[in-house]
């Protein structure tokens, strides 16, 4: 049996040791963790996905900011090596974004594999420019509420406003 539940102080350690081993170890080079650096998650929305009390998937949600408004930035997202395949990605994040809209959030935005994400109404953002080097092909966004992402172009910035880590 699977259970989802918001990641807590205690889970830190374990769902960070998953990104490292799910992704290169330059992973915090990437220009979406210069845009996280000193800022907190959104806790709500940072899930962990277990298994008999093992971590099989996490996924954590940042505050970003385009155009001046409010934006979602997904990830990272991450399933166990030894669960790939299953769904369980899926699954955390049909959660999170249901959880997502139900905070009021209207708008998200990722750097991914379109073919991955699509599945789940992700669609390239030609306006919208992630701090290099990003390729633009990569730079998605959902919209959470009919016509949220409408005239939101530019930059994504961080979110200053947002509490510190």
């Amino acid at each position: 049996m699977y259970r989802i539940t918001p990641e807590t102080p205690a889970d830190t350690a374990e769902v960070e040791a998953l990104y490292d081993l799910c992704f290169a170890p330059g992973r915090t080079a990437l220009s979406s963790y210069r845009l996280r650096d000193g800022v907190a998650p959104i806790w709500p929305l940072c899930l962990t996905l277990r298994s008999d009390g093992h971590l099989l998937a996490a996924i954590r949600f940042w505050p970003v900011r385009v155009a001046g408004r409010r934006v979602l930035l997904l990830g990272p997202i991450a399933v166990h090596p030894t669960a790939q395949g299953e769904g369980l990605g899926g699954m955390l994040m049909r959660d999170s974004l249901e959880r997502a809209r139900g905070m009021g959030f209207g708008r998200v935005l990722l750097v991914g594999d379109a073919p991955y994400y699509s599945r789940f109404g992700f669609a390239r953002l030609d306006e919208v420019e992630m701090p290099p080097p990003t390729n633009p092909d990569r730079v998605l966004g959902l919209e959470l509420r009919p016509g949220a992402w409408v005239d939101v172009t530019g930059p994504v910035t961080r979110d200053d406003t947002a509490p510190s880590a």
